[in-house]
C-alpha cells in the first residue's frame, strides 16, 4: 500500500518508516503507528507518523 496518502494509515497499523537522520541511506525502521503527525491527505515523501516505540518518520511501505 502507498505511504503518501494519509487514509490508508491507520493506528495501530505495521509499517516500515525512514528517520530523518536515516533519508541519505534509506534505511527503514519497523513498527506500529502510534500517531498521525502529518495533517494533510497527501505527501509526496510520505506520511510522518510516530511509531509505539517513540520513533518518528515518514511511512514509505505498509505491511
Amino acid at each position: 500500500m502507498d505511504g503518501t496518502k494519509r487514509n490508508n494509515i491507520k493506528i495501530g497499523a505495521a509499517v516500515s518508516v525512514v528517520q530523518k537522520q536515516d533519508q541519505p541511506s534509506g534505511k527503514l525502521t519497523e513498527g506500529k503507528v502510534k500517531r498521525i503527525l502529518t495533517n494533510s491527505s497527501e505527501h509526496p515523501h510520505g506520511i510522518k507518523v510516530m511509531l509505539e516505540n517513540g520513533v518518528v518518520g515518514r511511512v514509505k511501505e505498509i505491511k
